[in-house]
C-alpha cells in the first residue's frame, strides 16, 4: 500500500479559496507563500503521554524553509488552561484553552488516560461535553490528526465515520465495538483520509507527522527534519504494526539482509529467487518469512520501494521521466507512468508539479 497526501493529489485550496467541508479540496491551509505560518495545535488532556506531545512539537518545530525560517507555529492547549497531569510523575503547565483550536490549520490529538467518558457513556463511545465543545471550535477545512488511542476522540466526534483509520493494536477490539461505522485498519502505521489522519501508536506518530510535513512542503523538507531528529525519513503508512506473533523457527534468519540489498539495487531486475538466495532460503520459505515480517509479499514491497524511489527523484531532482524510470527499476517511462497512476492516481508530471519542495528547480519532464 502506498499512501499519498490525498489533498495534495487532488489539489489544495489555499486560504480564502474554498468553502471547507469534508473533502480535501476544501481544506483551509496555510501554505508556502501564503504570508503566515501553518498553525498546529496539540490538544492535551489529563493522563497525556508526554512523548506523543513532544513528537508533534519536535517534528513540526524542526521544519525549516530554504532560508532557515520555521514553517510551523505550534501551540499546546487543554480543555482548561493550567496544570495537566501526565502518565508519569510530573505535570505540564498548559497556557492555552480550547480557544486555540479555532485558529489552527492542523489539530493533533494524542493519546490520553481517558479518551472519552467512562461508565455508562463509555459503551456508547460518547465525548464529554467539554471535549465536544472543544472539538466544535475547530474550523471547517482544518486538518485533524490523532496518535494512538487519540483516534477514539475523533471517532466519538464522528470524524472517522466511513473513513479508514487506525489505532493501537491493543485497542482494536474496543474500537470496533464502539465505532462500527469506521473502516478500522489495525495493520498499518498510519492512515491519510485527506482532512483526517490517524497513527497507530507512539513511534508511528513520528511517521505521521513527517508524512504531514512532506505533504505540506515536499520530501526535501521532511528529509531534513528526519536528519535533524535522527529518525528514518519515511516508513510507508501501509507497513504492518509491530504486533506480537509466534516466534519463527530458530533456523530461519531475517529477511532484512535481502531487503537492504534490494534497496541498493532497485535499478536492476530483481527476482524472488535472487532475494531468497541472499538469505540462503528457498523461495517459498523466503516469501513466507517476508510476509510475516513486513506484512506484504516481496513483489508488493519491491513495487512500493520503486514507487518511493521514483517519488523522491521527482521531488528532489530534475531528471527526466525516462531516467527516473530506469533509476527506480521500472525500465521505461510508460511503466513508471502506469505504476504511479495506479498507486497515486497522478502522472509523473503532475506529481512533480504538486509535490516539489520549496526552492526546488523546475526541470523539464518528458
Amino acid at each position: 500500500m502506498v499512501i499519498v497526501c490525498k489533498d495534495r493529489a487532488m489539489g489544495v485550496v489555499e486560504r480564502g479559496s474554498g468553502s471547507g467541508g469534508s473533502g480535501g479540496a476544501g481544506r483551509v491551509r496555510a501554505v508556502a507563500g501564503s504570508g503566515r505560518r501553518h498553525r498546529v495545535a496539540v490538544l492535551v488532556r489529563d493522563g497525556m503521554l508526554p512523548i506523543e506531545v513532544g513528537i508533534v512539537h519536535r517534528i513540526f518545530g524542526e521544519a525549516r524553509s530554504a532560508d532557515g525560517e520555521p514553517l510551523y507555529e505550534l501551540v499546546t492547549c487543554a480543555l482548561e488552561p493550567g496544570e495537566v497531569r501526565t502518565d508519569t510523575d510530573f505535570t505540564v503547565n498548559v497556557a492555552h484553552g480550547p480557544e486555540a483550536l479555532a485558529e489552527a490549520d492542523t489539530v493533533v490529538v494524542p493519546a490520553f488516560g481517558a479518551d472519552y467518558d467512562l461508565g455508562a457513556e463509555r459503551s456508547a463511545g460518547r465525548l464529554s461535553p467539554a471535549m465536544a465543545g472543544a472539538l466544535g471550535r475547530i474550523r471547517p477545512g482544518a486538518r485533524v490528526a490523532s496518535i494512538c488511542t487519540g483516534a477514539f476522540v475523533l471517532a466519538a466526534a464522528g470524524l472517522l465515520d466511513g473513513r479508514r483509520a487506525t489505532t493501537h493494536w491493543r485497542s482494536v477490539d474496543d474500537f470496533r465495538r464502539l465505532f462500527p461505522a469506521v473502516e478500522l485498519d489495525a495493520e498499518v502505521l498510519y492512515t491519510d483520509e485527506g482532512e483526517v489522519l490517524t497513527a497507530a501508536g507512539v513511534a508511528s506518530g513520528i511517521d505521521l507527522c513527517l508524512h504531514m510535513v512532506r505533504c505540506d512542503h515536499g520530501a526535501a523538507v521532511a528529509n531534513d527534519v528526519a536528519r535533524r531528529t535522527v529518525v528514518p525519513p519515511h516508513r510507508e503508512g501501509g507497513q504492518a504494526q509491530y504486533i506480537r506473533r509466534p516466534m519463527p523457527e530458530p533456523q530461519i534468519s531475517s529477511t532484512g539482509v535481502a531487503r537492504a540489498w534490494a534497496l541498493e539495487h532497485l535499478d536492476r531486475p530483481l527476482s524472488l529467487r535472487e532475494l531468497a538466495a541472499r538469505e540462503s532460503m528457498s523461495v517459498r520459505t523466503f516469501t513466507r518469512r517476508f510476509r510475516e515480517e513486513v506484512g506484504i509479499s516481496p513483489l508488493q514491497w519491491l513495487t512500493q520501494q520503486r514507487i518511493e524511489r521514483a517519488r523522491q527523484l521527482l521531488e528532489e531532482t530534475d531528471l527526466t521521466v525516462d531516467r527516473i524510470a530506469a533509476e527506480a527499476g521500472f525500465g521505461t517511462a510508460a511503466s513508471l507512468r502506469q505504476h504511479l497512476q495506479s498507486a497515486l492516481g497522478v502522472s509523473p508530471r503532475a506529481y512533480r508539479s504538486t509535490f516539489r519542495g520549496p526552492g526546488g528547480g523546475g526541470g523539464l519532464v518528458a
